[in-house]
């Protein structure tokens, strides 16, 4: 069974928990991390913004990875949440066993 890290971004902490927290809580991920503090530079609406965010990196199945992007898109308050799956290569296999039995 493969594996995947979901990184997503929020506006801050509290919206990040929330999020970690309904995908948690649904199943849909083992585990989730929230960094604050993050600083992000983008383009939107033609110009170079700058902003305070939250950082959520969550631990999933590969197979699961669309039903969290869904997700996350419906409850997100961004009109387009940066929410994006990093496969896992390698790592120790007790813990991606754990993801695997800890997901639905």
């Amino acid at each position: 069974m493969s594996h995947s890290l979901i990184y997503v971004t929020a506006p801050d902490r509290d919206a990040a928990l929330a999020i970690a927290r309904t995908l948690v809580e649904a199943r849909l991920v083992a585990c989730a991390n929230v960094f604050e503090g993050a600083t992000s530079l983008y383009w939107w609406e033609g110009r170079v913004h700058e902003e305070a965010e939250a950082v959520m990196v969550a631990k999933t199945r590969s197979d699961a990875v669309s039903a969290v992007v869904s997700k996350v898109k419906e409850i997100h308050s961004y009109s387009c949440p940066c929410v994006v799956a990093l496969p896992i290569v390698a790592g120790n296999q007790e813990f991606l066993d754990w993801i695997s039995a800890e997901t639905d």
